[in-house]
């Protein structure tokens, strides 16, 4: 079970563009119908594509352009995205964004002002911030509590936990 994010933008933006072709289509079909000069000119529109060859520089850009966009537009279809849940076995899974909470929770432990963490597949890093002068074994103690948190979850792979402590300068 491998949820990927969807492709809400590519589609959104050739819907847009699809949307806004019809529209334009639309009004100057209605302009012609009630006698109206159109928003395009047709005549001369019409024109000039009658006049143009298929052997034009024109009509072969504008070729490459269509096959590019399509080709484009066919490589977001085709490749995967990034995956937004981790595998705990094969029919369950949780969401990297769930697992990223929880672990930023078990890092909270005594002397960790704030805690970042990011979960990738083979790895979470966090990187703890601390206002103590001395950092000696928060370190130990924060990959502690991360380990003993990702082992509840008991994922397919455990990834390998790597902590980073800061110091915070003191305000005073």
């Amino acid at each position: 079970m491998t949820r990927r994010s969807r492709r809400a933008l590519p589609a959104t933006l050739t819907a847009f563009v699809l949307l806004a072709v019809a529209v334009l289509v639309a009004v100057c079909a209605i302009q012609l119908a009630l006698g109206e000069r159109p928003l395009l000119p047709y005549d001369s529109l019409v024109g000039s594509l009658h006049d143009t060859t298929w052997s034009a520089r024109e009509v072969a850009v504008a070729g490459g352009v269509v096959a590019a966009i399509g080709l484009l537009l066919l490589l977001v279809a085709v490749v995967p995205g990034k995956s937004r849940t981790a595998v705990l076995d094969e029919h369950t899974a949780v969401s990297v964004r769930g697992l990223r909470n929880a672990l930023r929770a078990a890092a909270q432990v005594d002397g960790v002002e704030s805690a970042a963490v990011k979960v990738r597949r083979r790895r979470v890093r966090a990187v703890v911030r601390t206002r103590r002068s001395v950092a000696d074994g928060l370190d130990g103690a924060v990959r502690t509590a991360l380990e003993s948190r990702v082992s509840e979850f008991a994922l397919a792979r455990p990834p390998q936990v790597v902590v980073r402590v800061k110091a915070l300068r003191s305000a005073s």
